[in-house]
């Protein structure tokens, strides 16, 4: 693992370095607060708060089942 990224030495200006990154296009590169950020946000799009789960209940306890009932008419809900 880690055998096809390459890091080089672009250019050296006094205290400043530019570094440029090999790697194979599947493979994502992030700068570490650039990586954070993404994390975060997952983070976020993946917590439920308790408002949010409440109103995913109720919506799922009334209106939602009526919809799931099996087909009654044994012809998979074709009209005859």
């Amino acid at each position: 693992m880690g055998d096809n990224i390459r890091i080089v030495v672009l250019e050296v200006k006094g205290s400043q370095v530019r570094i440029g990154i090999e790697a194979p296009a599947d493979l994502s590169i992030h700068r570490d607060e650039v990586w954070e950020k993404i994390m975060e946000e997952n983070r976020k799009a993946t917590t439920v708060t308790p408002d949010q789960m409440e109103i995913l209940v109720r919506k799922f306890s009334s209106s939602g089942t009526s919809s799931l009932k099996k087909d009654e008419s044994g012809n998979g809900g074709k009209k005859k």
